[in-house]
């Protein structure tokens, strides 16, 4: 009995000194709000004022759960990434009633289910195709979907660990991002492609520029099979990739070769690159020194240099071509970026693809060249787009950051994702745990494998990289479609 009474009085006491300490707050906050000239809302109602921070910080997470239609929320809409999400625990992928697609939205894709789809016995593999035939080490793969770059210190050692894995059991590729290579990018023995950015991470000399030493030392990692030299991304054209200061930790800084605790900004272009056949001559010195294809990545934007580099080519022999484009979108990425960027820099796939399969047949190098496309292709319908369009293999990142259990909680800049996939924090970590992530990995890569492969069958070819142009149609106005794109009007007009 003495003890509840003692026990009661604590909580009276507890409950008072609450009351008081929160009082004492109240009175505080109100003469600091009252007297401050930086904020007018907080000036005028002390106290009350500053709730509204909270609520616009907590609006952006209500509108995800509570209030956007399943295909309104952006960057990535609930039901895209609904599917992503149930393909990497291998859930059921079927839906009832009907599709919730807004199927009179200029845009959406209609593919042209054939009268004699592909039978069961009749269903192939993918096609094997092979980059840098005449190289001393060529890369052939089966694999139309791959993970796309993301650097080890923008992604946490457990998520790049788990992707790694989880492409070695894919059997796809894994892109180290420009940040170098890291022991977790080798943890699972996957097929990797070493990016060169413009800041050289892990292939630097002191001043920056390209060791060849150094990029001899990765090219005789067996995982490694190509190199590729990024001049733009996504989420960025035009300007250099960006890491905090807080995520430049001492192994970080250790892999890129640079300073710790210092933000790393990297240049926006090349040193060596001045021209297109600057371009061409550091292509061919990364293919001469590594024995590895070598291509180059960048989201098309002015393309009279693209023009340019097929002359040239043409003049120096097919030789000096790079062995493969991997085109990004220009409608954002995965990496931190200015919003002017991000939001209108860059053209999307759905014009530059195009443009830039028909620029490679004008010139003869459509054979030569392998086309990779990335930018926001994470359902089988966006990647069945891309190879009707002319892709010969699709890259994604953010669609492999959902299958490691992101939800686009927007803080991949700040060093707090919620859960562990783009923070250096310990604590936050804990719960992506590698092994585990990497079964996702791999499964939602085989269901969008299988996904894609079952449009090529309802459109009557066996394997996806037999999708053509004559496979899909645009709505463009309700009740009207049109082809995904004129290739005659097009060809048209580049041979001018």
């Amino acid at each position: 009995m003495q003890t509840g009474l003692w026990l009661l009085g604590l909580l009276g006491d507890l409950l008072i000194l609450g009351l008081g300490l929160g009082l004492a707050w109240i009175v505080y906050a109100y003469v600091v709000d009252s007297r401050q000239t930086q904020h007018t809302i907080r000036r005028n109602y002390p106290v009350i004022g500053r709730f509204r921070y909270l609520f616009e910080h907590m609006g952006v997470f209500f509108r995800q759960y509570f209030f956007a239609q399943d295909r309104e929320e952006m960057p990535f809409n609930r039901a895209d990434r609904t599917w992503v999400y149930k393909a990497a625990k291998r859930n059921s992928l079927n839906i009832a009633f009907g599709s919730t697609r807004d199927i009179d939205k200029p845009g959406t894709p209609i593919f042209l289910n054939a009268f004699l789809p592909v039978s069961a016995d009749n269903h192939e593999e993918p096609a094997l195709i092979t980059f840098g035939p005449d190289c001393p080490n060529p890369y052939s793969t089966r694999s139309i979907f791959n993970i796309s770059a993301m650097s080890f210190g923008a992604l946490s050692a457990p998520a790049v660990e788990a992707l790694s894995r989880g492409a070695a059991i894919a059997g796809c590729w894994l892109n180290t991002g420009e940040g170098g290579l890291s022991p977790y990018h080798l943890a699972g023995g996957c097929d990797l492609i070493y990016q060169i950015g413009t800041a050289k991470y892990g292939v630097r000399d002191a001043h920056g520029c390209l060791d060849e030493e150094k990029l001899k030392q990765m090219a005789d990692k067996a995982q490694v099979k190509m190199f590729e030299i990024k001049l733009s991304q996504g989420a960025k054209p035009g300007k250099g990739g960006i890491l905090p200061a807080d995520k430049v930790t001492p192994e970080i800084a250790t892999i890129r070769h640079i300073p710790v605790g210092e933000a790393s900004i990297s240049p926006n272009s090349h040193a060596e690159v001045r021209s297109v056949p600057d371009l061409l001559d550091m292509i061919g010195r990364v293919r001469a020194a590594t024995g590895k294809p070598t291509g180059i990545k960048f989201v098309l934007g002015e393309h009279q240099w693209l023009t340019e580099l097929c002359l040239l080519v043409g003049e120096r022999g097919h030789d000096a071509a790079p062995d493969f484009i991997t085109l990004d979108s220009g409608d954002g990425g995965s990496g931190a970026a200015p919003q002017p960027l991000m939001d209108n820099t860059g053209l999307p796939i759905k014009e530059s693809l195009p443009y830039l399969i028909a620029l490679l047949k004008k010139h003869g190098l459509r054979e030569r060249i392998k086309v990779i496309v990335a930018g926001k292709l994470i359902t089988p319908a966006a990647v069945a787009m891309a190879f009707c369009a002319g892709a010969d293999a699709v890259n994604s990142a953010r669609g492999f950051m959902f299958a490691l259990g992101c939800i686009q909680a927007l803080q991949c800049n700040k060093n707090t994702c919620p859960t562990g996939i783009t923070t250096h924090n310990r604590r936050l970590q804990r719960g992506l745990v590698p092994a585990d992530k990497a079964v996702r990995v791999a499964q939602y890569q085989a269901q969008m494998t299988e996904s894609v492969a079952m449009i090529a069958h309802s459109c009557g070819v066996t394997e996806p990289r037999q999708l053509q142009p004559a496979h899909v149609r645009l709505v463009t106005s309700p009740g009207h479609s049109a082809p995904m794109i004129e290739y005659v009007m097009l060809q048209e007009s580049l041979s001018k």
